[in-house]
């Protein structure tokens, strides 16, 4: 009892005891992660992103779509049934930062690759209520004339290649040219439609 009153009347103590117990019970939840291989190995077929789906995925998060659309479909029943297979950690290995967001004002995405065509995805980003009416998307017009000169994809993928994505050197040494001259839009529609397309529900 005595020791449990010095705890309590001392609050220097009393918040370095909380932080020791919350870290040692965050520790014990997060390290094993690191070596199950269910979280760390990547689906079959799971390839990095290219040159022109990885300039797309970086004009994503610039515009916020992951403000209003999620990237990870619960193993819910109503997700399943509308959305498709439950999504698994081996989808998001070569994934920095993950995206997979947190708010839904739009629908997930984690499986619209191949949902939609390409023309489908272009009207929808150049005014999202010519093929939704309801929608409360803002237009992406400028993604239609904005060019991608390609000066950085090469260093991204080696950012991305030194924390463990398996770009080669030919993935590298092509990177700019593969995107040098291509419409935003382009690299956006060539992300969307590779979203989700390795895992789909079993029925």
């Amino acid at each position: 009892m005595k020791n449990h009153d010095i705890v309590e009347k001392n609050v220097g103590l009393l918040v370095l005891l909380t932080v020791v117990a919350i870290s040692f019970g965050g520790l014990v939840q997060i390290v094993p992660q690191f070596f199950l291989e269910e979280t760390t190995k990547p689906i079959d077929g799971l390839k990095p992103l290219t040159a022109l789906q990885l300039e797309g995925r970086d004009i994503y998060i610039r515009e916020g779509c992951t403000v209003c659309h999620t990237q990870m479909v619960r193993p819910l029943r109503a997700e399943v049934e509308r959305y498709g297979h439950y999504s698994v950690a081996g989808e998001s290995v070569y994934e920095h930062p993950f995206l997979w967001g947190s708010k839904r004002t739009g629908p997930d995405l984690a499986r619209v690759g191949g949902r939609y065509s390409d023309n489908w995805h272009r009207a929808h980003l150049y005014n999202p209520r010519n093929v939704v009416p309801e929608s409360n998307m803002p237009e992406f017009p400028w993604l239609f004339d904005a060019v991608l000169d390609g000066k950085d994809t090469a260093k991204k993928m080696k950012a991305l290649r030194s924390v463990g994505v398996p770009y080669t050197d030919d993935d590298i040494a092509g990177a700019a040219d593969a995107v040098k001259g291509k419409k935003e839009i382009d690299a956006v529609v060539a992300y969307l439609q590779q979203l989700g397309t390795l895992l789909t529900q079993k029925r």
